[in-house]
């Protein structure tokens, strides 16, 4: 098939959609497809289409959907979609109805879908490919105990929270925050630099290339998750995938992917929380550590690059068998 992954980032970018797109058009053109990525519809004549964002791309989906009538359409589904809602987050009704299937990045994506929508999501979650990932798991740093913070700085990754978490930290503690990431407006790169330059336990160190970024996030610790929403964070499988185990805010973008009973959350926007939970991961209080490390181990094959490429696998034979042959060459 020749196949269009319409994209709000470009497929050279290292913000989320960006890598997500070059994950996705890596695995579809293994499966043996024609993959082109774009940020619009250049209305060559494509098998079909996978808008990855329903807001952002929705021009892209009209448009499809008008010239290649009866074509299929797979829209994955992003946290700035779902949530709080569609309609907070301004998605066309009618955009959603001319999907196929949906592509969620974890469990509970698809009940934000109208009920008699949902019967068209499929789960995905998100793997590291073995061409990105670091050679070898990174030695963690000795001179102290260090956390990782891997998001690009916008309001709902709530940025600034885990550097309030670690100002609250015991004057004993050996916690360093890592901080890797882009600042998209000139108010939180000033804040961003201002509180690196204040805070003794906090470094902001700016947009990392990729493989730097994984290498930061190999050799540390932990992860935080500080967001308020999230689809299905991307930095999550990839933690899971390395053997680090992550403090997240307790949304349903990360209980999706890490499940209800998960040890490791805090609660939106709580610094005192994280800083707690900081404090008993440090200390392994009450094996705490030792519980989150098992938990994570337990749910590392959510990010095999096998079990992604199947899914992918799965639903083209679904959209195979849906849209008649004939329906292709008639287009």
């Amino acid at each position: 098939m020749r196949i269009l992954i319409a994209s709000p980032e470009p497929d050279t970018s290292d913000y989320g959609n960006g890598v997500t797109a070059r994950r996705w058009a890596r695995i579809l053109t293994g499966l043996g497809h024609e993959v082109r990525v774009s940020l619009a519809y250049d209305e060559a004549p494509y098998d079909l289409l996978v808008a990855l964002h329903a807001g952002k791309s929705a021009e892209c989906v009209r448009l499809f959907a008008a010239r290649r009538p009866g074509l299929p359409i797979v829209i994955g589904l992003t946290g700035t979609d779902l949530y709080p809602d569609f309609e907070t987050s301004g998605v066309d009704r009618a955009v959603l109805d001319l999907a196929f299937r949906f592509v969620t990045l974890q469990e509970l994506g698809a009940l934000q879908l109208p009920p008699e929508l949902r019967h068209r999501a499929r789960v995905i979650t998100q793997s590291l490919p073995p061409a990105v990932a670091p050679d070898a798991a990174s030695t963690p740093r000795t001179d102290c105990f260090e956390i990782a913070v891997l998001a690009h700085a916008r309001p709902v990754k709530d940025p600034l929270l885990p550097a309030q978490a670690v100002r609250m930290l015991p004057a004993a503690s050996r916690i360093r925050l890592s901080h890797a990431g882009g600042a998209r407006d000139d108010g939180m790169l000033r804040q961003l630099t201002e509180e690196s330059a204040a805070n003794p336990r906090y470094t902001w160190l700016g947009p990392l290339p990729r493989g730097e970024a994984l290498s930061l996030l190999a050799r540390s610790r932990l992860l935080v998750l500080s967001s308020r929403h999230e689809g299905g964070a991307n930095v999550v499988t990839e933690a899971l995938a390395l053997g680090v185990p992550v403090l997240s805010t307790r949304i349903p973008g990360s209980t999706g992917l890490l499940g209800a009973d998960y040890p490791g959350y805090y609660p939106v926007g709580d610094a005192a929380a994280l800083a707690a939970a900081l404090t008993a991961a440090e200390e392994n209080r009450d094996g705490f550590l030792d519980r989150l490390r098992a938990h994570c181990r337990d749910l590392a094959f959510l990010a095999d690059p096998d079990r992604e490429r199947d899914a992918w696998a799965d639903l083209l034979a679904e959209l195979r068998a849906e849209v008649p042959p004939a329906a292709v060459t008639a287009s």
